[in-house]
């Protein structure tokens, strides 16, 4: 196949910004445009524009006219946005709407093209908009999401559709992660069946494939490649315009230089990557494997710090699930999700009234000291409460269990039917549709609401600084008046770990408050608090 011209677009502070908000400062995208610029690469997509504008995000997740007339945007440079199509569809804008919110341009035009975001369900109602845009003289581009999760036939049906209008470039988006090459070379034919210009590509690199797949994709005739400095991107990130640059060199400018751009990686993208911690790993891998959306792994990786066998946990449960569509209610803990008063219906004073607990938290020290552990509770007669579904001791001897992270919940669903316990949510915080599928399963309601700096244990519900579990399982042992708490497996993060300094503060806290019970490990821990041992 002869090969046309290829154009590499990078990305990177559009995908990139799923890690840090699209906080990106003025020094770092200048320095960054350089880099494009000696590059050769000619098309930039600087970042989003967001419909969303009620909390804080940064300037690229809006790119306006007025932030873009403040950079120094090299002459040889194209500077393009992208747009989520659900942003106009779910919102039903009126035309007037939607120009006032997406397309205000100004007379020097600093936008050269504009990429939507579509779903399949979308394209037909962004098309007209593409059509629009065109006789503006801005290049177009529908990025069509979850290719994999298409059909032959809505492929073609859907390239036919856009074939009858004035769009520039039609790119699918491989969501997943989990296409392989032949997968990038059966739908480049069936989009070329119907869609006669350019083709783009997209590749997440979930499972280490996002170069193979578009040295494929180019093979088989697509003409857009779409690469991110580092790989920086949501998930797993992207194919790495570094290596990209070097793959593709014969069909690029001659002239290109990239020593710019391996600078910038080494003084400020290196860095972040240690930061934030995008680039495939074995739970993007498994992501891929199982159509899991691979923003479910980011969050359990960094928004809920959860342990190595948590997050397996969770993508076992979220293969049987749906867990190809991104449901954010899922990982919403404590920024929303627990704000404003809540009333539970539950008070485990009766329960607890004067008695020890112990809380088995999910620390290694837990399983390690297992059996020293199930003697302590019988020779102590403790009243056991144990985190989510972890199963360290006997079954028997645990007499609650606790969670309120909204992905852990409604991830091991399935293994809370098969416990015998009372289970302790905040309930009233789930979603409707969520709340339905507990209705079968024994269920006690107690309260959450999260305010930094605060503990206050109340009867039914109690405010607590954070949403973790031991927090929460915490509040219920105070709420209930236990007379000491003790705890197994509060291990604690190494120092340097943002985690540990989290919970270092969470427990100064707490000890600084009045009315609250002795907090007491049995087990090793680094934090400071109380110690025994299980063997005394």
């Amino acid at each position: 196949m002869k090969k046309n011209k290829l154009n590499i677009l990078d990305c990177t502070l559009r995908d990139g910004g799923y890690y840090n908000n699209w906080d990106f400062s003025k020094d770092l995208i200048e320095d960054y445009l350089k880099a494009m610029s000696a590059s050769k690469i000619e098309y930039v997509e600087l970042g989003f524009r967001f419909f969303k504008k009620d909390m804080y995000l940064g300037p690229c997740a809006y790119t306006t006219s007025s932030f873009l007339k403040t950079l120094n945007i090299p002459k040889n440079l194209k500077i393009g946005i992208m747009i989520n199509a659900t942003d106009i569809v779910s919102n039903n804008l009126s035309k007037s709407e939607i120009n006032k919110n997406f397309f205000e341009f100004s007379k020097k035009k600093e936008i050269s093209f504009i990429r939507f975001a579509c779903h399949l369900s979308e394209v037909g109602q962004v098309i007209p908009i593409c059509n629009s845009l065109n006789k503006k003289g801005i290049l177009t581009a529908i990025n069509l999401m979850q290719i994999s999760e298409i059909g032959d036939d809505e492929i073609e049906k859907i390239s036919k559709l856009v074939s009858k209008s004035k769009l520039d470039i039609f790119y699918f988006a491989d969501s997943l992660g989990n296409l392989e090459p032949q997968n990038i070379k059966h739908i480049s034919n069936l989009i070329r069946k119907n869609w006669k210009k350019d083709i783009g590509f997209h590749a997440h690199d979930n499972m280490s494939r996002a170069l193979i797949n578009s040295v494929a994709a180019f093979n088989s005739g697509i003409n857009w490649i779409d690469s991110t400095v580092t790989g920086m991107g949501r998930g797993a990130g992207n194919i790495q315009t570094e290596l990209a640059l070097l793959q593709f060199s014969k069909y690029l400018k001659k002239n290109s230089d990239i020593s710019l751009l391996l600078k910038l990686i080494k003084q400020r993208f290196n860095p972040m990557k240690i930061k934030y911690g995008w680039g495939t790993n074995p739970y993007y891998y498994l992501a891929g494997q199982h159509k899991i959306h691979p923003t479910f792994i980011q969050s359990m990786l960094t928004e809920l710090n959860l342990e190595p066998l948590e997050i397996l946990s969770a993508i076992n449960n979220l293969k049987k699930r749906d867990g190809k569509n991104f449901n954010k209610n899922l990982i919403e803990v404590s920024k929303n999700l627990y704000q404003g008063k809540t009333f539970g219906t539950w008070n485990p004073f009766r329960l607890i009234k004067g008695k020890d607990v112990l809380i088995i938290g999910s620390g290694p020290s837990s399983l390690e000291h297992s059996m020293a552990i199930e003697n302590f509770i019988k020779k102590n007669k403790l009243f056991v409460i144990a985190l989510n579904t972890q199963k360290t001791i006997n079954e028997k001897l645990i007499d609650l269990r606790v969670s309120c992270h909204t992905l852990r919940i409604m991830s091991d669903i399935n293994i809370f039917k098969k416990i015998t316990q009372p289970l302790v949510l905040p309930l009233d915080r789930l979603p409707p549709n969520q709340k339905e599928k507990f209705k079968k399963l024994k269920i006690f309601n107690y309260g959450l609401e999260v305010k930094p700096g605060k503990f206050t244990f109340g009867e039914k519900s109690s405010i607590t600084p954070n949403s973790l579990t031991i927090v929460y399982a915490l509040s219920i042992a105070n709420s209930g008046k236990a007379k000491k708490i003790f705890v197994s497996g509060l291990d604690g993060y190494p120092m340097g770990n943002p985690r540990r300094h989290e919970m270092d503060e969470t427990l100064k806290l707490y000890l600084s408050t009045k009315k609250r019970a002795d907090l007491i490990s049995i087990t090793p821990s680094r934090y400071k608090i109380k110690s025994s041992s299980v063997y005394a």
